[in-house]
């Protein structure tokens, strides 16, 4: 394996030998940080790899192999890290579960990989298993982490040396997990990701300081999810604490504030929710000229310009009245965000950037061992996804997809997954099934998605994801879905913010519920209104004509949207196929 070019992290070969070594490098340093009992608490590295190692043994004295499947059905908590680190050092595959997933997908899930064992959380996902059992002959055994002090016993009783070996004998060609991507067709394919592929992924994110030594790092994406996992391993690495939310959404402010992280790495969403909170009750226009005041300021800051006296004075009040309101909703602390894993609008990106709370984006899917491209606040062009790490290729494709190549690319699908859609592996390029385009300086910028593209009965090709994500920097709307496949125009189905669009009934002395917003006249022609100022910067025939609302908003437990909160677009088409339908009949 490819040395390291820096001396940052622990120099650990694979992923099964990283949190020993990390607990030599790093011993009484906090690790983790996580609440209990209301009280946020601290476990040092030598803790965690004590705690580890215990959990690893127990798992080897229950008969785990090397190379055997062990399921994870959790949220993301402290405990999900460490029997996941225990799994991996007795040289078993993790293989991740959504604890949203139903229990039909977890079966799948399950079946597919051939798990021996599953770790759940408590008896709500317990059930769940329960449900399917007798669809999975292969499974053997069910623990909880209410378990894991009878674990911790069992492994205390067994040979450290067995552990050991284990560790040594993994390699980096060895698989490290399977995760399943959500997908938005088709069940979920299992990538199947080596030690050699992470530990490649995370040099090249040391490499250009995604992360620095001691930095709080606030999780609360899913651990099943590839995104999380990369900042997990960076975090442990480099001797990040990493601070575990606690595990309630409407806690995650509250959670930042008390943390203070330096990084956060999120979703579009939770960025959109902060950006509309602080922007829906202030004039528009001041909040726009503050931002370019705000970024006109920190560009020559950081360019090592001088800045007139009257700008200054200027910034100064400006990060008085708002700036620093806004870094302190993030903890006060914060160097970085990085979102991904879908689209976010630039104005978004501009306004947390003037106000010293950046947030960047980054590309890359679970095949490529989570990152492919990213930002940093050192190199980055708002409104791109960043340029390649370190030892990644990127290309652009006559046809317009991304391909990618590098040491971080996936061994293949594992069971019964294909690459009909995307995923196939042509002399070491990856086709990503993302469109996308490349700059004069390298930064890519992502277009759309292939399967995606609505081609018009006009023959007019569309790229939806740019006036759905307009649409969505509305404070009133959460969802936006184009469809106009063969269809003579494209038309929407809407879903209300079900928090916003309750200041508007209460102004309007409307009833409060969505479904009967979704069908308030006045709802309808407030909606018609941001369509027609979206509708404005495109070409005629790119314009959504038509549209309905809908009277929930879109979710994982309706099945239509993903774990990482990306619409379903064939579910969705399926579900509403009368509703779209009507849009396109004649009037009475």
């Amino acid at each position: 394996m490819q040395e390291s070019t820096t001396s940052r992290g622990t120099g650990s070969a694979t992923i099964a030998d990283i949190v020993g070594l990390a607990a030599e490098r790093y011993g009484e340093q906090p690790a983790a940080r996580f609440k209990r009992d209301g009280e946020w608490q601290d476990m040092s590295y030598r803790e965690l790899a004590d705690t580890v190692s215990e959990l690893a043994r127990g798992l080897i004295d229950l008969g785990l192999q090397a190379g055997e499947r062990v399921a994870l059905l959790c949220t993301t908590r402290v405990e999900w890290s460490l029997i996941d680190f225990a799994i991996t050092s007795a040289g078993g595959v993790v293989v991740p579960i959504y604890p949203t997933n139903s229990p039909d997908e977890c079966a799948w899930v399950i079946g597919d990989s051939e798990s021996r064992f599953v770790i759940v959380e408590d008896e709500v996902q317990a059930a769940k298993i329960a449900a399917v059992r007798d669809r999975l002959p292969k499974l053997e055994d069910v623990f909880s982490i209410d378990d894991f002090g009878a674990l911790r016993e069992r492994g205390r009783k067994h040979d450290a040396a067995e552990l050991a070996e284990r560790v040594a004998a993994v390699t980096p060609e060895d698989g490290y997990t399977i995760i399943y991507t959500s997908g938005t067709t088709g069940p979920p394919k299992g990538c199947v990701l080596t030690h050699g592929n992470y530990r490649q992924v995370t040099r090249m994110c040391e490499e250009i300081g995604v992360i620095e030594a001691g930095e709080i790092v606030y999780l609360f994406l899913p651990l099943a999810h590839s995104y999380a996992l990369l900042i997990q391993l960076l975090a442990v690495d480099l001797g990040a604490p990493l601070a575990f939310w606690s595990g309630d959404p409407d806690q995650i402010v509250p959670d930042l504030m008390a943390v203070k992280p330096a990084y956060l790495p999120s979703v579009p969403r939770i960025f959109e929710k902060i950006y509309t909170l602080v922007t829906s009750n202030n004039d528009p226009q001041k909040i726009a000229a503050a931002t370019q005041l705000g970024l006109k300021v920190r560009r020559m800051l950081q360019a090592g310009e001088t800045v007139p006296p009257e700008l200054q004075a200027a910034f100064d009040k400006a990060d008085a009245e708002l700036f620093v309101n806004v870094r302190n909703i993030f903890g006060g602390n914060l160097v970085q965000a990085t979102s991904g894993a879908a689209p976010i609008a630039k104005e978004i990106l501009e306004f947390f950037y003037a106000c010293g709370a950046p947030v960047l984006e980054g590309y890359g899917m679970t095949e490529t061992s989570t990152v492919t491209t990213t930002s940093t606040v050192a190199d980055h062009k708002l409104g791109t996804v960043g340029r390649a790490l370190p030892g990644a290729e990127v290309k652009i494709a006559e046809d317009g997809e991304i391909l990618i190549r590098g040491p971080h690319i996936f061994r293949g699908y594992y069971g019964k997954g294909d690459t009909v859609s995307f995923g196939a592996v042509e002399d070491g390029w990856l086709h990503t099934g993302d469109l996308g385009s490349l700059d004069e300086d390298g930064y890519l910028s992502i277009t759309g998605r292939k399967k995606d593209i609505i081609i018009t009965a006009g023959g007019k090709n569309l790229t939806p994801a740019n006036l759905e994500n307009d649409l969505k920097r509305s404070r009133w709307i959460s969802q936006a879905m184009m469809h106009g496949d063969r269809r003579p125009f494209p038309v929407a189905v809407i879903t209300l913010d079900p928090e916003e669009i309750g200041h508007f009934a209460r102004e309007h002395s409307l009833p409060e519920d969505i479904p009967a917003l979704a069908q308030e006249p006045k709802v309808v022609e407030l909606i018609q209104g941001v369509l027609d100022e979206v509708n404005a910067n495109y070409a005629r025939v790119e314009q959504i004509k038509k549209f309905f609302i809908l009277d929930h908003d879109l979710s994982q437990e309706t099945g239509e949207l993903t774990p990482t909160l990306k619409v379903k677009r064939n579910v969705v088409n399926e579900k509403y196929a009368a509703e779209f339908e009507a849009l396109y009949s004649p009037a009475d």
